[in-house]
């Protein structure tokens, strides 16, 4: 296992022979296309990496309920219920980052109604692992709601303590602050981003990871102010633009979409 002072003792929490991912595009995995055009993402790592720990993956099931776009009433409303109903050995529970992000939000109020549905799940399920959210200082598009975000974790992990909860601290993963960890929209996970934090949270339930999450990135060339302007404009044509569009008409990138895994199933 890579060496990781936030890491919990190895198997600290045992196995689990089943997990339900609930969330919005993060955790649906938007930003790491799979082959056939569905969306991979951290999560499904992450099952793979906890089904590992099962002989041939015996019985392992597991469900991905999220989907983009989502706000945390939304979240609460469509997926911890079913969750519950579900009743896994292990629910991650990555939700209000689409409410931070929004102009005249307040995180106190987000964290309250988050703390609401955290324990509800808790009393339901196994455990419940929460995540924080990530540091934006080098993020262009988020870098000035870095303020927001960093309360609103602070909440995440005070929640956390008093439901003892264990934490997908993202905050602290230094790698996914890289532009290469995002997307080209740069407000989504790029594959290598998703596979780092799928193996943080293998890190925090101190199961053995492949390599370590935080590996430094190799080195890039340097690029001139032109290349950064161009980039820059790209940027804003291909996907500031859109994304300001459904704003301003009401709709969400999420409007007709469904879970991809609603049931419990094999890997």
């Amino acid at each position: 296992m890579a060496d990781d002072s936030r890491a919990t003792d190895e198997n600290a929490f045992g196995s689990f022979g089943s997990y339900a991912a609930i969330g919005d595009s993060f955790t649906e995995g938007v930003g790491d296309p799979g082959p056939d055009g569905t969306y991979v993402g951290w999560a499904d790592r992450f099952a793979v990496l906890l089904a590992d720990q099962l002989p041939d993956h015996e019985g392992f099931r597991y469900a991905n309920l999220a989907v983009r776009g989502r706000l945390l009433d939304q979240i609460v409303a469509e997926q911890v219920p079913r969750a519950k109903e579900l009743a896994p050995d292990l629910v991650t529970f990555c939700a209000g980052g689409n409410d931070i992000i929004r102009p005249g939000t307040d995180p106190d109020d987000v964290a309250e109604r988050f703390e609401r549905a955290v324990r509800d799940l808790t009393s339901a399920v196994g455990t419940v692992m929460v995540t924080t959210g990530f540091d934006t200082r080098d993020v262009p598009v988020l870098k000035h709601l870095r303020g927001k975000i960093a309360t609103y974790t602070a909440h995440v992990r005070a929640i956390a303590d008093r439901y003892d909860c264990p934490v997908l601290d993202l905050w602290s993963l230094r790698s996914v602050q890289d532009r290469r960890a995002w997307d080209d929209d740069r407000l989504h996970l790029s594959p290598e981003g998703h596979t780092r934090v799928a193996l943080r949270a293998a890190q925090v339930l101190g199961l053995p990871v492949p390599a370590d999450p935080d590996q430094a990135w190799p080195p890039l060339p340097a690029r001139g102010p032109l290349e950064v302007r161009r980039d820059d404009i790209h940027w804003a044509r291909e996907y500031l633009v859109p994304w300001i569009g459904r704003r301003l008409r009401g709709e969400s990138s999420g409007d007709h979409v469904e879970a991809k895994r609603p049931d419990l199933m094999p890997l």
